[in-house]
Formats: structure tokens, sequence, C-alpha cells
């Protein structure tokens, strides 16, 4: 979602330290129709679109309504600027990329999350390993804090902010530490959303290969559910199941990286036991995920019939439009001149390795070992 710019926020968490506490429901509603607005606006861009080009005999690209969405969303972000009166529920976007994946596993049997789940998890891992590695060498290289380095490695092979967030306590990192990550990572989110599918195009990637590319590739859920629409829809579905892979991982590798700190005296000591260590990881583990595979479960055993699986997924495509839009919206160009050339150079080389590493990951897999290629 090529540009450098930087997301607001994008986590309760965030939004809490952003002074956004508000639990009454008025609350949420200008936001939250400011969303619907946004969204619509996107769907209805890509149909005028289309139809002014065909009128005029224009040879142009269809822009998807992901993009619309972004781009509307950004214009009024960074021009007028969104009252805090939006602001709680503009961060809800959040709640319905959730709502929306967990609706997506409509779309998929369990026999295909099985079988592209356990490719993509060694795939995953491969990529993590590397990438995570070279961007502590980085970081150490360019002077940044151990702990800096830390939640930019955690940020940048996992899963973006919420593993920045979740990493936050466990490692007692500093809040400028955290801000600066999360800025350098949503940064970076936003590079890849504009240029990986067409990169995608120009390479000739499958709808299989790609959404496996950005799912591998792209650090936070709202930015890599988005890639992977702007490239096909079907590219999306597998971009969202192999982040949620990716996901699944959070609370190992926080784990990890907790052990170490402590073992340093500059965190707090995990209980010992496997059975404290499972707690903390059920903790961390991402609950949404576990949500997919139940609507996933229900469609395998047929207890829903066809249309009501297709409403399901029409549900999914709305809560998505959503999401889209509130990406646009807390995403503020300006922002990215307070985090500082350093965390962002490393960052920039993080998803560089990470991008080249996936990418051949993928070719290999897919049109080598032939890994997935029907799903």
């Amino acid at each position: 979602m090529v540009i450098t710019v930087s997301t607001v926020t994008s986590e309760p968490a965030e939004s809490e330290e952003a002074g956004f506490t508000s639990t009454r429901p008025l609350d949420y509603l200008p936001g939250i129709l400011l969303l619907v607005a946004v969204g619509l606006l996107g769907k209805y861009a890509q149909i005028w679109w289309n139809s002014l080009a065909r009128h005029q005999h224009w040879t142009v690209p269809d822009i998807e309504y992901v993009l619309w969405a972004i781009v509307i969303g950004l214009l009024i972000t960074n021009t007028v600027g969104l009252h805090r009166v939006f602001r709680p529920g503009v961060l809800t976007y959040e709640f319905w990329l959730k709502v929306g994946i967990v609706l997506l596993g409509s779309r998929f049997l369990l026999g295909d999350i099985a079988k592209l789940g356990g490719a993509s998890l060694i795939q995953i891992l491969v990529d993590m390993t590397i990438a995570g590695t070279i961007i502590l060498l980085a970081a150490r290289a360019f002077g940044l804090s151990g702990k800096l380095g830390s939640l930019l490695a955690i940020g940048t092979s996992i899963c973006g902010v919420s593993a920045i967030i979740a990493a936050k306590g466990a490692i007692r990192a500093r809040n400028s530490d955290v801000s600066y990550a999360i800025a350098a990572i949503l940064a970076l989110g936003a590079v890849g959303l504009f240029t990986l599918p067409w990169l995608g195009h120009v390479i000739g990637l499958s709808d299989y290969e790609f959404g496996l590319w950005a799912g591998l590739s792209v650090d936070n859920t709202a930015e890599t559910t988005a890639t992977g629409y702007l490239f096909s829809d079907h590219a999306g579905k597998i971009a969202v199941l192999v982040k949620s892979v990716r996901n699944a991982l959070i609370g190992f590798v926080v784990l990890g990286f907790a052990l170490f700190w402590a073992a340093r005296g500059q965190a707090d000591e995990v209980a010992p036991g496997v059975r404290a260590k499972a707690s903390f990881v059920w903790r961390k583990f991402p609950k949404f995920v576990l949500g997919f595979l139940a609507v996933s479960a229900v469609t395998t055993l047929h207890w829903l019939s066809k249309g009501q699986t297709a409403n399901l997924a029409n549900v999914s495509k709305w809560a998505f439009l959503l999401t889209f839009a509130g990406v646009g919206l807390n995403t503020d160009i300006r922002q990215i001149a307070r985090t500082g050339w350093r965390p962002l150079v490393v960052a920039v080389i993080g998803l560089t390795v990470v991008a080249v590493v996936s990418l051949g990951i993928v070719l290999l897999t897919s049109r080598v070992f032939h890994w997935g290629v029907s799903v």
C-alpha cells in the first residue's frame, strides 16, 4: 500500500497512548460512517473510471476499488486532515480487518488450509530466519539500540505493528523505540503496497505466486491484505491465508526475544516450565486466526448452504472495504519526517531482503517443487 509514508496508528494499544480511549458507542459512529463513505467512493470511483474509459474509447488499466479507497483516504488525511471526532471510529479498521479475515474462512476448505499452511510454514521459517538475522546485523551496523533492532526484526519478519506491540512489554522496549519501529515498518508496508503488485505483473507471477509473495513479504496485515487484493481476488485470499500463518508465530518469536533480553537482565523473567511458556505464547497468539479456522471448519463440514457461504464471503468483502479505507485515512505522509533516517534505512534493508528472499522461495517452491499451485 513509490512514496514513503507512515501510519498514524493501527492498534488499540497505540490508540490509547494517543489519547483515544473512548468507550461510548456514539463516539465511534462518525469515523465508521467516514470509513463507509470512503469505501463506497472507492467502489463507485472504479465503476466511474471504467465507464469513462469505455465511453471515451480509452485503453487504461482497471484501477481496483482497493486502490481508490486507499488513495481517497490518503488525500483526506494529508490535505484537510482527519478531525479528532473521526479518529475513534476510523481506528476500528483493524477490527474490520479481523472480521474480514475470520469470514474469509468461508472461502477455504480445511484441506486447502492444511496444504498451503504446511508449505507456507516452511517458507516463512526460512524467510524469517534469513531476514531477521540480516536486520539485526544492519541495525547494529547503523548504531541502533539492540531493542530497536529487535523490534524491527520482529515487525519485519512476522506481523508488523501487532508483533511490535506484543513485544513491547515482553522485552521492556522504550516508547521511543516502539514509535520508531512502528513508523518505519508501516512506511515500508506502504511502499510494498504500491510497488509489489506492479512488480508481480512485470515478473509474470500467477495469482497464487503473488498471493504467496505478498503474504510472505508485506509486514502489516492490513497492507498485506490490500496488496494481495490489488493484484487479484484469488491473490488476496492466498495472501491473507499465508499472513495468518505468519501471525500465528507471534507468540513463539516474542518469547524467544523475551528470553534473550531476560538472560541479559534487560527484560522481565519468563516463568520457567513448559506450561508457563505455553501460557505466554497463548497470550500473544492472535485469536482471530482461530475464528478463521472455525469458519473454514463449518464450511468444510457443509453446515452452511451455498447461499449462506456466499453471504459470508460478501460480508468479508465489505469488511475489507472498510479496512482499505482505514489504511488510507490512517496514513500521514508528514509523520515519516519525525522517524529519523537510520531506522528507516534498516527497514528498507529489511523490506528488500524479505522481498527478494521470499520471491526466490516462491519461485523455487511453485515452479520447481510445484507446492500448492492448485490451491
